[in-house]
């Protein structure tokens, strides 16, 4: 076991910042730390006061028009997701009883896919749109799908295993030339890109992508939208998100916000370059390992996401290999009932499952030097090298 880990997950959750950290000890000590911001006393006046500078910090980072009153606190990217599909799929056809189909692309997050049964419980029809061998949605194969009927649709802004950004503006202009609604996760690409959202009805965030706190996400919908709430009991949130809303959360979200955007263009040169300089020298020819997109790192993928492939070793042992020496990465493959299996994200681009089931995800900041990365790829290539000998033998 190695003395130390180098943490390289940070698309699953990266570490809190300090501007984070430093915002939630400022509520514990301030004078409304507990306060309910829906309360008309004083405590629940500041408290609220509090919660709407947090959500302008997030209205301004998103851009595009986006306004603090289109921004709903909600508990992280999968209720954002949940809200967003639901809600507006439903607000969609109360406005128009003919828009009874959902497009989502096959390359979604789970907490988008897994709602394809729900939706059709709801009475709706839902299509899937594949991707290209390099994991980009094009809008002229979504624009096949697009009729009067179609009530919304859902693609992801930058694919959460492969680091792919899909042409979100794009899609957004296709998208209303049917009538539809269109939303986009942008869970994983923001405050690690500026977002170019066009004319986008709704985009999920979530903190702790971006190095604020668990637990903590948002919805942007813009006024004109309809969204048909999908929990009850208090009128928060200008009705469409029941519940006491978790300010020191929001504050924590925000400070984090803040300290990416600062110098996001810097920053995101930073990584950018690091990544490129890492998949360099982990995919040289011979060495066994593949990149999973040919799209090149920094013009049209998140520039801290490294997305590989090992033909011929599964992603279980090569993480447990790399866990053993120190570095803790994540697959694209699930690990469920004892068996691994193929991501749905590589198998919809058109790559092999032997193929996809060697797959690794490294994932970063700015926060991890250059060595560090440096230490990781030779590493990676002497335990793919060692069981490649191993298996000649």
């Amino acid at each position: 076991m190695a003395d130390r880990l180098t943490y390289l997950d940070y698309a699953a959750s990266s570490p809190l910042r300090k501007e984070a950290l430093d915002a939630e000890r400022a509520y514990d000590e301030g004078a409304f730390a507990g306060a309910n911001p829906n309360s008309l006393h004083t405590s629940g006046r500041l408290a609220a006061r509090a919660l709407d500078g947090a959500r302008r910090t997030l209205a301004q980072a998103l851009g595009s028009g986006f306004r603090p009153s289109d921004v709903t606190f909600t508990s992280g990217g999968t209720e954002s997701n949940n809200l967003a599909v639901l809600g507006m799929a439903e607000g969609a056809r109360a406005r128009e009883r003919r828009r009874t189909r959902v497009v989502l692309s096959a390359i979604e997050h789970d907490s988008v896919l897994d709602l394809v049964g729900p939706l059709r419980e709801r009475g709706f029809e839902v299509e899937l749109v594949r991707p290209d061998r390099d994991g980009v949605v094009r809008p002229e194969a979504l624009s096949e799908l697009l009729d009067d009927s179609c009530a919304l649709v859902s693609v992801m802004y930058a694919n959460n295993e492969t680091g792919v950004i899909q042409p979100v503006s794009q899609i957004a202009d296709l998208v209303h030339k049917s009538g539809a609604l269109f939303h986009t996760d942008a869970v994983q690409a923001f405050c690690h890109v500026p977002l170019e959202l066009g004319s986008t009805d709704a985009v999920s965030v979530a903190a702790h992508k971006v190095g604020g706190p668990v637990g903590v996400g948002a919805l942007a919908v813009r006024g004109r939208a309809p969204l048909r709430p999908q929990s009850f009991g208090g009128g928060q949130e200008l009705g469409r998100r029941a519940g006491t809303q978790d300010v020191r959360g929001a504050l924590a979200f925000a400070a984090a916000v803040s300290a990416c955007t600062g110098e996001l263009v810097a920053t995101r040169d930073l990584v950018c370059s690091r990544a490129r300089s890492l998949c360099e020298k982990v995919c040289t020819p011979g060495s066994g390992v593949v990149a999973t997109s040919s799209v090149p790192m920094g013009e049209g993928r998140l520039p801290g996401i490294v997305s590989v492939m090992v033909p011929g070793l599964d992603s279980e042992t090569l993480i447990l290999s790399l866990d053993q020496a120190g570095f803790e990465v994540s697959a694209a493959s699930a690990c469920s009932s004892g068996s691994l299996d193929a991501s749905h994200v590589l198998l919809a681009m058109g790559i092999g499952r032997d193929e996809a089931l060697g797959s690794l995800r490294i994932s970063f900041d700015e926060r991890v030097s250059e060595d560090a990365l440096d230490r990781f790829a030779h590493t990676l290539l002497n335990i793919v090298a060692e069981r490649a000998q191993g298996r000649r033998r």
